[in-house]
C-alpha cells in the first residue's frame, strides 16, 4: 500500500485542485504531532491539509 493516499477533493472546499504539501523539515520536526509531511494543498482555497487513516469498520452483523 502508498504511503501518501490521493484525496479527490478539498474537505473544506470541495474543489479538486489539489497538490502534494510538504512542510520543510526545519519547522517541523520529524515524528512530532503537527507535522505536515504528506500533506496536501487546495491551490482553490489556499488551505494545507492532511489526511489520515484511522482503520476500517466492520459490517454490522458481517463475519470477522
Amino acid at each position: 500500500m502508498s504511503e501518501r493516499a490521493v484525496p479527490f477533493h478539498c474537505p473544506y472546499c470541495g474543489d479538486e485542485d489539489l497538490r502534494p504539501f510538504e512542510t520543510p523539515r526545519t519547522s517541523a520536526p520529524q515524528g512530532k504531532p503537527g507535522d505536515a509531511a504528506g500533506g496536501w494543498e487546495c491551490r482553490s482555497c489556499l488551505r494545507a491539509f492532511s489526511l489520515k487513516l484511522i482503520g476500517l469498520l466492520r459490517p454490522e452483523g458481517g463475519l470477522r
